[in-house]
């Protein structure tokens, strides 16, 4: 399945974001833009708890929005392609300072790899600290673009995930699969 995308369209509930979808390998997904950078990539079920975006009025997409955006979507058909390993478009994520610490260290874990919250943690400067790192995690607006889905439990299983974990495996296995073709 070979992703496709819609027209733009205000992003719920903040006049300074737009978004657009995209049909991809796991489902629809949901690209939200500012002038500074992607804000969020949506499931299709998401839990509207876990990134707020409410819908203002329609306004015109300004032409700094549809650079990010067109970028973005390409970005992601090439990931989904197996095309691409490191994202480099613009990113406007909008968290705590330890959740954007924590945002930043997911970015760090090499494509097709995986690491435990602990090691994440490590990286951030406190091991004691993986249980808070599930939950910055768990509120990673930007998933794929900053790869939330290669970290894993301690024993190696695979745990919580806003996509599920079925898509999170799939994830997984489609950049392991990108990387070692035919094994």
């Amino acid at each position: 399945m070979s992703p496709s995308t819609t027209t733009t369209r205000p992003a719920p509930g903040h006049a300074d974001t737009w978004r657009r979808d995209m049909d991809t390998p796991i489902g629809r997904l949901t690209v939200v833009a500012s002038e500074r950078g992607v804000r969020a990539v949506l499931w299709p079920k998401e839990d509207p708890s876990r990134v707020r975006v409410d819908a203002p009025a329609s306004v015109p997409e300004p032409p700094g929005v549809g650079r990010i955006l067109d970028s973005a979507l390409v970005q992601l058909t090439e990931y989904f392609a197996g095309a691409r390993t490191e994202f480099d478009v613009e990113l406007d994520p909008i968290g705590t300072p330890f959740q954007l610490a924590a945002w930043q260290a997911l970015r760090t874990i090499p494509y097709g790899c995986t690491v435990s919250y602990g090691e994440q943690a490590r990286r951030i400067g406190d091991q004691r600290k993986a249980r808070a790192i599930g939950a910055a995690n768990g509120r990673n607006p930007i998933s794929i673009i900053v790869p939330c889905h290669r970290v894993i439990g301690a024993d190696g299983s695979l745990t919580g995930f806003a996509g599920g974990i079925q898509v999170k495996a799939w994830l997984l296995d489609h950049e392991r699969g990108a990387l070692f073709p035919g094994a």
